[in-house]
């Protein structure tokens, strides 16, 4: 086992350069659109027929080439929102 000793001064400049590090990998941008899974965890459902239903009624966006169905990630958002009571 290796023992690594670092003077107080050292060690708080090393923690703010992992913090940087993190703050930089953490402003990742998500893609607009996610498929059918990511759209049902967002939403908290486990049904491919409710996610349809919600497709069918208009409550959320959705694009469609073929048989691949990508859904709009803000639209998703949005419609969680609108649903979004505040406390008494």
């Amino acid at each position: 086992m290796e023992v690594i000793c670092l003077e107080d001064a050292a060690f708080y400049t090393l923690i703010e350069k992992v913090v940087e590090r993190i703050k930089e990998k953490s402003t990742i941008v998500e893609d607009k659109w996610i498929s059918g899974i990511e759209a049902m965890n967002m939403l908290r459902i486990k049904s491919k027929t409710t996610l349809q239903k919600f497709r069918d009624e208009g409550k959320i966006r959705y694009s469609q080439d073929g048989k691949n169905i990508l859904y709009d990630r803000q639209s998703i958002l949005d419609y969680l929102e609108d649903f979004t009571y505040d406390t008494f």
